[in-house]
């Protein structure tokens, strides 16, 4: 209980409270008796100044003499009040606090004291100064003493300041120690009432502290049968409903969660200020950030990007859905397509951004254009090629019997030609949408390379090129389809013969891997080479590195991209090194048999 900040509140406004109710309490009742004192002090003066100027009026005519200073010695003894005796002329006639008469008759005049004025003049007067003879503050009171009716003198009754203050702060010491006192019980009181309030208060903040941490089975008991009590019970309440709600509440988010980690799309949530409130894991993936990290931080600093920035502000400017799509460079540059839609409400608490990756599908888009572009181009030349001469032939070349054979001969070239190009074609569409089935097999690379030698020999010897196979390792058997293998070799082995100069040399070699896990089969020529910024584009589809030479050699422009996914859909891959003028090696990577 002491440790509560309550109770501590609590005990300093009582304290506050009786400390300043004493106080004032006291200074009332203090004043109020000291008021009471001075009047009992003038009226015990007054009384002692009457009786004595009705029992010394008499002698007060005999004058000064030992009689009379010895009477009123003795009534000073026996009230404890000082007596001066004056004649009406303001000559002291006895005094109490002289020792005897010499004393008195040093005494001055007392014609002129105000209270001596005022009884001759009045009957009775009052005042307070320092007596002259004494050298200390008194307090006076003089009564006229008559004999038949005619003034004889004046009796003065009077007490010291400083006894009239000792009796009044003994007063105020009663009244002060009972104020004391009186607090002292009211604040045992009320310690024990705040105890009755501090504890259950306590009981509560402790329940809610554990119900705040996650706790909603705990249940707090307070025996109390008022407010208090009706508070627990109701946190009690409180707390089941809350248990309730959380569970039901994780049980959505987690739903959520698994929807929204789940989906390719990113999904970004913004409120009105344009902070982030939720992003998944695909807005992460798309932006390069944490999720869990960006709670809260600006969108902008975010995703650093102004055209997303720009639909979310225009979003809640128009409370209109907006569309975009923008460029995202984190590693390789990425197409974004962007939807922002506000949330409803009135203004919008917030929008909701739906982004989808459409890399893939502009690069798909772009390779369609490029493929028709470079399909209508191919079929194009032998189209063009076979119409020219066809129309020479028509119109009157078919007299000319040499020339009409030659040009029916270019005819046949070029539709041989065209009927390549739509073979390799319908192969590379085969191979990419996997219609095409590969019987999957251990395969002897050796037999393979010398059935591919064998038939491209007379080409080569046409040109007079070299075609050497290096002793193989007897162990180069890979996972691979028989003909599809024979159709990479005999694409490689063409090519390196068309590009090879006369007097060349093409060698194939085959080794397994350091892992012996992969067999490399290599094609090498010493032709003409290829540039090494060209060489990242030798597997794309029609690209010839000498366009014209190409079409002169009658190559299509598919071999190598029929050779990359050819290998690819066995499991393996491809590779070229090159430098122009010394010759290229290509590389097919398959797996050990």
């Amino acid at each position: 209980m002491f440790s509560s900040r309550v109770f501590w509140k609590l005990l300093a406004a009582m304290v506050g409270i009786y400390v300043l109710a004493g106080l004032v309490l006291g200074t009332l009742v203090a004043r109020w008796q000291a008021n009471e004192l001075s009047n009992q002090v003038d009226e015990r003066l007054r009384t002692a100044a009457l009786l004595s100027a009705e029992s010394l009026a008499v002698p007060m005519q005999s004058g000064r003499d030992e009689a009379l200073q010895d009477r009123v010695r003795t009534l000073a003894e026996k009230t404890g009040v000082r007596y001066t005796v004056i004649d009406k002329s303001g000559q002291v006639l006895a005094d109490s606090a002289q020792a005897d008469l010499a004393g008195v008759a040093k005494m001055l005049s007392h014609d002129e004291r105000p209270e001596v004025v005022r009884a001759l003049a009045r009957g009775e007067g009052k005042s307070e100064h320092i007596s002259a003879s004494l050298r200390e503050p008194y307090r006076y009171f003089a009564a006229r003493a008559e004999v038949a009716g005619k003034p004889v003198g004046v009796t003065r009754t009077s007490l010291s300041r400083e006894s009239i203050d000792q009796l009044t702060s003994t007063k105020q010491r009663l009244v002060w120690s009972a104020t004391a006192v009186v607090f002292l019980i009211a604040l045992a009181v009320s310690l024990g009432m705040i105890r009755q309030v501090v504890g259950p208060v306590a009981d509560i903040d402790r329940a809610v502290d554990t119900i705040a941490q996650g706790n909603f089975h705990h249940r707090l008991y307070v025996p109390n049968r008022d407010e208090l009590g009706q508070v627990a019970g109701n946190l009690n309440r409180m707390s089941q409903r809350i248990d309730a709600r959380f569970n039901q509440l994780i049980a959505s988010h987690e739903r959520q969660a698994t929807v929204l980690g789940g989906m390719i799309e990113g999904v970004i949530a913004v409120d009105r200020r344009e902070r982030v409130l939720f992003a998944n894991e695909a807005a992460g993936r798309l932006f390069d950030f944490r999720p869990s990290a960006i709670e809260g931080r600006p969108l902008l600093e975010v995703v650093r990007n102004h055209s997303l920035e720009e639909a979310v502000s225009a979003a809640l400017a128009t409370r209109q859905p907006q569309r975009l799509e923008t460029t995202q460079e984190i590693g390789d540059k990425m197409s974004v397509a962007i939807q922002a839609t506000p949330l409803p409400g009135e203004p919008s608490p917030g929008v909701v951004i739906v982004m989808h990756d459409t890399t893939e599908l502009r690069r798909l888009e772009s390779l369609r254009r490029d493929l028709v572009a470079n399909v209508s181009h191919e079929l194009k030349t032998p189209l063009s090629s076979i119409k020219a001469y066809a129309e020479t032939l028509r119109d009157g070349a078919l007299d000319d019997r040499q020339a009409s054979i030659k040009f029916v001969e270019r005819i046949m070239e070029q539709s041989e030609r065209l009927h390549h190009l739509i073979l390799d074609m319908l192969s590379l569409a085969r191979i990419e949408s996997a219609q095409q089935v590969f019987e999957i097999v251990p395969v002897s690379v050796e037999e393979v390379v010398e059935e591919c030698l064998a038939n491209q020999r007379p080409a080569a010897d046409a040109k007079q090129i070299s075609l050497v196979a290096e002793p193989q390792q007897p162990d180069c058997m890979v996972r691979a389809d028989k003909e599809g293998l024979r159709e990479i070799l005999d694409n490689l082995v063409d090519n390196a013969i068309k590009y090879t100069s006369a007097g060349g040399r093409v060698t194939v070699r085959c080794r397994t891997t350091g892992d012996a896990k992969m067999v490399s089969i290599e094609v090498e020529d010493t032709g003409i080479g290829i540039s090494a910024e060209e060489l990242p584009r030798v597997f794309e589809r029609f690209y010839r590195v000498d366009k014209a030479r190409s079409r002169e050699m009658g190559g299509t422009g598919l071999g190598l991209a029929i050779v990359k996914h050819l290998a690819q859909s066995f499991g393996g891959g491809v590779s070229a090194k090159s430098e122009s003028g010394q010759g290229s090696r290509f590389t097919v990577e398959l797996r050990l048999a």
